[in-house]
């Protein structure tokens, strides 16, 4: 096994048969860098929407970019729920797609999920496979402010066809 470094973190790239998943979101255009209060406050709205209907969160938090990887962004932030909730606020329900999807996890810092987000691009392309026009983050570590950047894992993925 061999150490991880900035090019060799996470896993490799692979794909995935995935299926439909009903979600909680709150959709917006943002600028890179005001991401971060993004992602925040609508963590922060959609905890309370979700439990005042009765519905559960069933998995971690995600990122659903819609376009490319340009700035601003399309982002839905959202989180996997058991049923769909109804509009409330910002708060809305939307679904994750089924299909096959490239996917690998990016291991450490979010600094570093541009090169990860590369790799990943470059291996669809090499195996001759046509990207979606959206692609999503599920962040299977819930950062908090005290953690050690490198314990952090995002896992990746590009719907594709072909």
């Amino acid at each position: 096994m061999r150490p991880s470094t900035p090019e060799t973190n996470g896993s490799e790239p692979r794909i995935v048969s995935v299926q439909p998943s009903t979600t909680a979101v709150i959709r917006g255009t943002v600028e890179q860098a005001d991401l971060p209060t993004f992602f925040d406050r609508s963590f922060g709205a959609l905890v309370p929407a979700v439990s005042g209907q009765g519905a559960n969160i069933t998995g971690p938090a995600f990122g659903l970019y819609h376009g490319g990887f340009g700035d601003p962004v399309d982002i839905e932030v959202g989180f996997p729920v058991d049923r769909p909730i109804d509009p409330e606020g910002d708060a809305v329900p939307s679904t994750l797609p089924a299909g096959r999807v490239a996917r690998m996890t990016h291991a450490g810092a979010f600094d570093g999920l541009p090169a990860s987000w590369g790799r990943l691009c470059t291996w669809v392309d090499e195996q001759g496979l046509t990207p979606a026009t959206f692609y999503w983050e599920v962040y299977v570590t819930e950062p908090s402010p005290d953690m050690n950047p490198d314990d952090l894992r995002v896992e990746l993925n590009v719907p594709v066809e072909g």
